[in-house]
């Protein structure tokens, strides 16, 4: 019998075309001196290191960004706002009653700050990024880096090194701030890169509530965001903070978040994504003291062909901590959601008590979503739990409503009202939960 030849079959992964780099400078920079300069010429020297990042790399398999236009974006000049639609008043609004504790508005070329004096006068400092450089170098270097490593990646050193705008907030020991903190990044303008930093130091015993907003008009062509968020919550201390997004639906948006929590510690972050074209956000907990507490709440609606993912990541590092994760979204037509989450338990971390939930509705055929949930566990007296669920709309109480006499389109939008409701109510104020469920309502209604 007649051996059958061998046939030898190889297969390639598709490769992506390269999208085209940055044509940012180094004299984009902004001057400063000390630690601030060391560290932005490090974060230059990683930035022109690092290549744009493409699906054969792990963390971002799922979000190809070879489209990315990257060589048409330029950074606003100086007052570029002046010839810009100004901010919409609702916006502005006071989170609680007729008043803010502060508010910052980042705008492309400048920016505007309110502090509350009686908050001043007790050491809180509350101000955009060039301020703060200037006038408080040193509170600046004690956060500046210290828990977003710019060597993590293209968009990290992009925002490490030439960040254009940005927020400073420092809690002194012991001080409590009643009054909401507000900052709003405004980002109109076509073809411009808006590159933030947030700074967040609340020392030992001190606690504050900080609401931040990301949000822009959709423009005719595209725009591009990348940022970093670094938080410390001291010994002791608290921290509330509610950050959300509604880029305009041509905007590129990349970020890289996190939080270290000291000593018994209390951090409650909310997240809410609405905006953009595409997201990549990197969030990571840091529970790195004995006793201390991370509540991690998100949501997120996307609709025509938006794609966002958010990478999470829970630390347990040290004895006696606890994590809480619920991050949840709906998807209409041909959008995209990918959510990929781990907790990590350090040898040491003994009693650690870690969960991690993400829940989805799917709106349409079209849509999809990825939830990826996982655990790395290396010590052996813990408590971990993860799940993640990806479906449609029950029919059972659609069916309900419309027996009562609610017409389809209004039923469904109840139904998903009422999936969102748990991540709503951790948002401590009624005026931004109405706005962002106006939103929701929006997309149901397109």
């Amino acid at each position: 019998m007649q051996e059958k030849p061998k046939v030898t079959v190889s297969r390639t992964r598709r490769t992506e075309s390269t999208a085209k780099d940055f044509v940012f400078t180094q004299a984009d920079i902004l001057a400063a001196d000390g630690v601030i300069a060391s560290y932005r010429t490090s974060a230059w020297d990683a930035f022109k290191k690092h290549s744009l990042p493409d699906t054969t790399q792990e963390a971002w398999r799922r979000t190809d960004i070879h489209n990315l236009p990257a060589d048409l974006f330029v950074l606003p000049k100086a007052n570029a706002y002046l010839d810009l639609p100004s901010v919409p008043e609702d916006l502005l609004k006071p989170l609680v009653a007729d008043q803010h504790g502060g508010q910052i508005v980042l705008l492309p070329g400048g920016s505007i700050i309110d502090l509350d004096e009686s908050l001043a006068r007790q050491g809180v400092i509350f101000t955009d990024l060039r301020t703060a450089q200037e006038k408080y170098p040193e509170i600046v270097a004690k956060i500046l880096g210290q828990t977003v490593n710019v060597e993590e990646g293209k968009f990290a050193a992009l925002a490490g090194a030439l960040a254009q705008n940005g927020v400073v907030l420092y809690v002194p020991k012991n001080v409590q701030v009643e009054q909401p903190l507000h900052s709003i990044l405004w980002g109109p303008g076509e073809n411009f890169a808006h590159i933030s930093h947030l700074l967040v130091l609340i020392d030992d015993g001190a606690s504050a509530t900080y609401v931040h907003e990301s949000t822009s008009p959709t423009e005719s062509t595209d725009a591009f965001h990348a940022g970093i968020v670094e938080i410390k919550v001291g010994q002791g201390a608290s921290l509330k903070f509610v950050e959300l997004q509604s880029w305009g639906k041509n905007v590129w948006n990349f970020s890289h978040e996190r939080a270290r929590v000291d000593r018994g510690g209390n951090l409650d972050w909310i997240f809410g994504a609405i905006g953009s074209r595409l997201t990549k956000n990197f969030t990571e907990l840091d529970l790195a003291g004995e006793g201390a507490v991370g509540r991690m709440s998100g949501f997120y609606f996307t609709d025509g062909k938006q794609h966002l993912d958010h990478d999470t990541q829970q630390n347990h590092l040290a004895p006696h901590t606890t994590s809480d994760l619920l991050f949840k979204g709906a998807l209409k037509g041909k959008s995209r959601s990918v959510w990929q989450g781990m907790i990590y338990v350090a040898p040491k971390a003994q009693k650690t008590d870690g969960y991690q939930a993400n829940r989805n509705l799917v709106l349409s055929d079209a849509a999809r979503a990825d939830s990826i949930p996982g655990l790395e566990i290396l010590a052996d007296d813990v408590r971990c739990t993860h799940g993640a669920t990806v479906g449609k709309l029950e029919q059972e109480p659609l069916f309900y409503l419309k027996s009562r006499g609610i017409p389809q389109a209004e039923a469904e939008k109840l139904v998903v009202e009422g999936f969102f409701d748990p991540i709503f109510q951790r948002i401590p104020f009624e005026g931004v939960r109405e706005r962002f469920q106006q939103y929701i309502a929006d997309k149901m209604s397109a």
